[in-house]
């Protein structure tokens, strides 16, 4: 990948999680990168097509990692149960490992945040995959639940996930500096139990709220 290429999708990543997808201009990403509209125009064409690139260069290994980690816990465990933390963690710890002080992590609130047809694709191409091969494994390690409750349980932690990664700065604040953001392992560990304990707290709902 060309010197450019990375210094415009660098600049665009932290603009784009700093400000906004819609309120960051081309200009402001050129002016960043030192770079000019038309390498923008040679290497991605449009905004939209940086933004895609954007996210690709990050999900990309992120979700390689976490159907490998999948594909491992299957492979262990065969066609019986699942241990529902191995999948959490599977899902949970390749997107922690960026770090808090990652400039994707920020652009994580906005992917389920900012309002857009082309944020839905971007969502799509890159999460259906993930999507489609951890509801499954979620079913196996809670083959009693209900399939509405734990699309609603999947939802509750990609947004836990999404706030985690966006709001360190907050967490510090609250916490006086007792929580350290920079601390990967215990953030996913928590995640993971808290997650796990959320989604198995779903099974067994009075018959009035599964059916509501």
């Amino acid at each position: 990948m060309s010197d450019t290429k990375n210094r415009i999708l660098d600049a665009a990543e932290r603009l784009f999680g700093e400000r906004g997808l819609s309120a960051t201009s081309l200009r402001a990403i050129t002016s960043a990168a030192g770079a000019n509209q038309a390498a923008i125009n040679y290497h991605f064409r449009s905004k939209e097509g940086l933004i895609w690139a954007v996210y690709a260069r990050r999900l990309g290994p992120v979700n390689q990692r976490r159907l490998e980690m999948l594909d491992a816990s299957e492979a262990k465990h065969g066609s019986g149960t699942l241990p529902l933390e191995e999948v959490m963690e599977a899902f949970v710890a390749p997107i922690v490992q960026l770090g808090p002080e990652s400039a994707f992590c920020p652009l994580m609130g906005r992917m389920y945040t900012e309002p857009g047809d082309f944020l839905r694709k971007v969502i799509l191409e890159h999460m259906g995959e993930v999507a489609r091969r951890f509801t499954m494994a979620f079913k196996r390690a809670l083959p009693e639940m209900p399939d509405m409750d734990l699309y609603w349980g999947a939802f509750f932690t990609i947004g836990m996930l999404a706030h985690t990664m966006h709001g360190t700065k907050l967490l510090e604040a609250i916490s006086a500096g007792r929580c350290d953001p920079a601390d990967r392992e215990g953030i996913a560990h928590r995640i993971v139990i808290f997650a796990s304990a959320g989604l198995r707290s779903l099974v067994g709902l009075p018959a009035r709220l599964t059916h509501s």
